[in-house]
């Protein structure tokens, strides 16, 4: 490199530069030209490298060297190539004891430190964009994960720029953190905590990205859309959007559905109540009508004269198992429950074809309104309390 000087100065002194302004018009071409190689080359990366990067990324069929060489991450390393040659060349144009070439390398240092900071935050964003579309790996909450390890790489960094400043070394300032520590937990308690029912979540596998859950305590009731290191994002049936900390669902119970979509069904438990003064042997004659239904097949007689009741629950049986909309793989069961005061309740037990929510309520209307229109035929009603209508019927007799 002396040399080089050397041979540079002679030249400017064969040009008659006088010989005390020779090192300054040295050093200033030096500087000019390291400016110019750093801006010809953050221009070829922009103009040319980028580009060419894209289109070779556009023609192949993966997808993951589109989120990984994506416009962020290209930016930040145009950005960090210039500041990069102008600390390694910059020496050149100042003596080694220079406090203004220490002073502008401090500020070239930060600005590496920064840009580099943002490239790998860049990186971690396109390996989260990666994951999230990973068939295995899409349902797992890893957004917290991403954060953490951003998180650390922040600090990483500040402790670097602020050990540039103060002239001191990184270790000796991480040394002096020791003290502070429980000042930096409380700081940071919600985010520790969070990271730490964030690995509970996933490792247990309670908690997904699209999971229905309900919890009542935070008013809660709708499909977790984010999970972060702070936040469980929840969107409500009415659209409204609950946040709820993560280690509250570790230390708090909350009901998750997931299980409901993964096996295909959803569960129907509603019952009706009888007018016990309706329930009553059946007649011959009744008995010979019901035997020309259809739905009597497979009726298993008790041997004695059967009970308009326990006929009604055979024929609700047949019309469910018939039904194109209820499951027939899950669980169907008609029952009889304890008599109560208000009649004696009736319930249906049956699991619907489809999870989708309107199409499980129009299912349940659907049913009840055909079983309660069929009470009629076997002579049965529903139980109701008197009203004011009632009252009145009795006081014109």
């Amino acid at each position: 490199m002396e040399t080089i000087n050397n041979e540079l100065t002679n030249w400017l002194q064969h040009l008659a530069v006088a010989e005390e302004y020779v090192m300054v018009v040295l050093r200033i071409g030096i500087i000019l030209a390291i400016l110019i190689v750093a801006s010809a080359m953050n221009r070829i990366c922009k103009k040319i490298i980028i580009p060419t990067i894209r289109k070779i990324t556009a023609k192949t069929q993966s997808v993951w060297d589109d989120h990984l060489l994506n416009d962020e991450v290209l930016s930040n390393v145009c950005q960090l190539i210039p500041p990069i040659l102008v600390y390694a060349m910059l020496p050149l144009a100042f003596p080694k004891e220079s406090a203004l070439l220490a002073f502008i390398l401090k500020l070239c240092w930060i600005y590496i430190t920064i840009v580099g900071v943002k490239l790998i935050c860049a990186f971690l964003s396109s390996l989260y964009s990666i994951s999230s579309e990973h068939e295995k790996l899409k349902n797992h909450s890893l957004k917290g994960f991403y954060q953490m390890i951003k998180l650390i790489v922040v600090c990483i960094g500040s402790i670097i720029i602020i050990s540039t400043l103060i002239d001191k070394d990184p270790i000796a300032i991480l040394t002096g953190l020791g003290a502070g520590t429980a000042i930096l937990m409380l700081v940071f308690q919600d985010t520790i905590k969070g990271l730490v029912a964030g690995i509970q979540l996933t490792a247990n596998d309670m908690l997904r990205p699209g999971d229905w859950i309900t919890m009542p305590k935070y008013g809660a009731d709708g499909d977790v859309i984010e999970v972060t290191l702070t936040t469980v994002k929840v969107r409500n049936w009415d659209k409204t959007i609950t946040t709820v900390p993560p280690y509250a669902l570790v230390n708090d119970s909350f009901q998750n559905w997931r299980g409901m979509f993964d096996i295909g069904g959803r569960r129907v438990k509603r019952s009706i109540n009888i007018d016990m003064h309706t329930v009553r042997f059946c007649t011959e004659e009744e008995m010979a009508s019901y035997k020309k239904e259809p739905w009597m097949e497979g009726f298993e007689a008790t041997g004695k004269e059967e009970v308009n009741l326990y006929i009604f629950r055979h024929y609700v049986m047949y019309y469910l198992t018939h039904h194109p909309k209820v499951s027939q793989d899950l669980i169907m069961t008609v029952r009889q429950l304890q008599p109560t005061a208000q009649g004696m309740p009736i319930e249906l037990y049956f699991f619907s074809a489809n999870t989708a929510w309107l199409r499980y309520e129009h299912l349940q209307a659907e049913v009840f309104d055909h079983v309660l229109a069929m009470l009629h035929r076997f002579d049965l009603k529903v139980f109701q309390s008197p009203t004011g209508l009632d009252l009145q019927s009795v006081l014109k007799k």
